[in-house]
């Protein structure tokens, strides 16, 4: 439903549709001047054998009132409007995908405020409780002969701004797993620089802290384990060709020393992707990776 502005006279849409009409034709002749070897053709003129667009309609029965509206109420829909998109923004978000294994993973997650892109969520496995013998036995088949169980983890992150010429952006996320006793903080800096027109460099920087413990036994007191780690990556975009390339290492307190990885990932066609990896592991080994990878939204 659209909505104008009017005074309620009768005579306002006859004068209003006659000002406009003039105005175009105005308007037409000075934007739109006709060539000089070009043939001008004559504007249509009302005949009298026209049909009556009005016949049948009484124009003084017409409520001319609909068209006025005041300009409080008006302002008064349009804040409205937005107030609702802020509140579906802010809504829970739910999503559920079904695992191979019969169980369902499920996310959740709010906003809690645009001031530094505040969200909070949390990440379920939930497994669907088996009604008959035979699903019983297919949930077994699947997991090994053992049933899946539920689980899951809350999250809180923040985006922040960064520190000027430093880094543009701050990155902070703490996730909690109370079933394994885990916990994580983690921050990440990111500073992006443009070294062409279609191609980027993005540096980055991550520090998080992994907390284990473990449950206490009839004579055996629980403890706490804590294992930090750091990583440094640099990642060039080409945007004309959809190749990045990737370059990083990793440096934990379990591990004690660096482990390096690369990798490159092309974009083929639209929302198909193609990526592949090669990194250090702690044992000596090198780990190869190759993954096809395709995104749609709607």
């Amino acid at each position: 439903m659209e909505f104008s502005t009017g005074f309620g006279w009768t005579r306002l849409p006859v004068l209003t549709a006659a000002f406009i009409f003039g105005s175009v034709l105005t308007a037409s002749a000075q934007i739109i001047p006709p060539a000089a070897d070009e043939e001008v053709e004559a504007a249509d003129t009302p005949d009298v054998n026209d049909p009556d667009v009005l016949k049948g309609i009484d124009v003084d029965k017409l409520d001319w009132g609909q068209l006025a509206i005041d300009a409080g109420a008006l302002n008064d829909i349009i804040t409205a409007k937005k107030r609702a998109q802020a509140a579906a923004k802010e809504a829970l978000n739910w999503s559920s995908n079904p695992n191979a294994n019969g169980s369902s993973a499920v996310t959740v997650k709010q906003s809690v405020s645009s001031f530094w892109d505040t969200r909070i969520g949390a990440d379920m496995t939930v497994a669907k409780e088996p009604t008959t013998m035979s699903e019983l036995l297919a949930q077994k088949a699947a997991n090994g002969g053992s049933l899946p169980q539920s689980s899951g983890n809350a999250w809180a992150a923040a985006t922040a701004p960064g520190a000027g010429p430093v880094w543009d952006k701050t990155a902070v996320e703490a996730r909690v797993d109370p079933g394994a006793e885990q916990s994580k903080l983690g921050a990440s800096l990111t500073k992006s620089v443009p070294l062409s027109n279609d191609t980027s460099l993005t540096l980055q920087n991550g520090y998080s802290v992994n907390q284990q413990g473990t449950t206490a036994l009839p004579g055996i007191a629980g403890r706490t384990t804590r294992n930090y780690e750091t990583d440094q990556s640099a990642r060039v975009e080409i945007t004309d060709t959809g190749t990045s390339i990737t370059a990083g290492q990793t440096l934990s307190t379990t591990d004690d020393k660096w482990l390096r990885k690369f990798g490159a990932e092309q974009k083929l066609f639209d929302n198909v992707t193609v990526s592949g990896s090669v990194g250090e592991t702690s044992q000596g080994a090198i780990n190869k990776s190759l993954t096809a990878g395709f995104k749609k939204s709607w």
